[in-house]
């Protein structure tokens, strides 16, 4: 359908069971790119500072900002690489869309991502060659 937006994997209707974990992802990692959750980070730091005194900057004090702060940026790390992931395949696949549309595109260019590292190398001294070549 050309003209409109495809409905997002976390509004549609279909297998929404089977996906549990990309729409969670996908909510906790927009809503963790909100003013809203840096404030409250920043408050959560800032509670746990002025807190300093009161527990008279215990062992224990500075355990519970280090705990806290590990297993956040332990989970976060899976859910920002699940996200991460989609969106580079979906990038991906429309990439090559466009170059298998275009008449005069180097359609093995479209799954290029598979390539080796020496395949890759060797297409990208090609591609060089082409823009020198024009560049003269």
């Amino acid at each position: 359908m050309r003209g409109t937006l495809p409905v997002s994997s976390t509004t549609s209707s279909g297998g929404q069971h089977a996906h549990w974990f990309t729409r969670f992802a996908t909510v906790t990692a927009e809503w963790t790119g909100t003013t809203s959750a840096f404030i409250l980070a920043l408050l959560t730091i800032m509670t746990w500072g002025v807190t300093g005194p009161l527990f008279h900057y215990s062992d224990t004090w500075q355990l519970v900002i280090n705990t806290g702060t590990t297993i956040v940026t332990f989970l976060m790390v899976f859910l920002i690489q699940n996200t991460q992931n989609r969106d580079t395949k979906a990038l991906q696949i429309k990439l090559s869309e466009l170059i298998l549309a275009l008449e005069t595109a180097n359609n093995r260019m479209a799954a290029i991502e598979h390539a080796s590292p020496e395949e890759l190398k060797e297409i990208q001294e090609e591609i060089q060659h082409k823009v020198d070549d024009e560049a003269a």
